[in-house]
């Protein structure tokens, strides 16, 4: 689900609980088999951590940055910050939430060590039954889209990216960010206002 879609779409402000995805149970049994082959010392255990993960902790630092170079690097960081942290992960939280967390601090600090250049990625490959004129105003749509997000205040823009772009739940982003459900849930409804505000300005509207 994109941005435009959760601007038109009131349900997500009225889904208090959100739901979890329905092999997260095995999911986290899968991980905590895997932090335990880690720390007997079976290093192949977190490749396959990595190997998990790796699409959506990409995802989550090209949200902040739309830029594939540094978006990698991050990445990268990400999972070398978590190697070396893995001793003290205690699993009071599943350990993808432990991840988007060290994610979300990384970007956090990126970003405010300087402002990257946005050199912009399409979201997916062109579709061949969508016409050209379809196809430019749609990415165009698109690209209103990030930048309105990439303008939002740091709490707002990280509540947007891991509830919309990532489809956690509240109380999973409440986790992550260190912070209540409630204060989530009033994140969301301010950014999404301020994102109708940015995209109706910019539309002219």
């Amino acid at each position: 689900m994109t941005v435009a879609e959760v601007l038109t779409a009131p349900h997500v402000l009225a889904n208090a609980g959100g739901h979890l995805s329905r092999d997260a149970t095995l999911r986290g049994d899968a991980d905590r088999e895997e932090i335990e082959a880690c720390r007997r010392g079976e290093s192949e255990a977190f490749d396959r951590l990595v190997e998990r993960y790796q699409r959506h902790v990409y995802r989550l630092c090209y949200r902040y940055v739309n830029n594939h170079h540094d978006a990698n690097d991050m990445a990268q960081d990400v999972f070398l910050k978590a190697y070396k942290a893995l001793g003290r992960f205690r699993g009071d939280s599943s350990f993808s939430t432990w991840l988007y967390r060290i994610a979300v601090n990384t970007c956090l600090n990126f970003r405010a060590a300087r402002r990257p250049e946005s050199h912009e990625l399409p979201d997916g490959l062109p579709d061949p039954a969508v016409g050209a004129a379809d196809r430019l105003d749609r990415d165009e749509r698109s690209r209103r889209v990030r930048d309105a997000v990439h303008r939002l205040p740091e709490k707002q823009r990280a509540t947007v990216i891991l509830k919309v772009y990532h489809d956690l739940t509240h109380e999973e982003v409440a986790q992550i960010l260190g912070s209540s459900v409630g204060t989530v849930k009033a994140n969301l409804f301010h950014a999404l206002g301020n994102l109708r505000k940015l995209l109706g300005t910019e539309g002219g509207e």
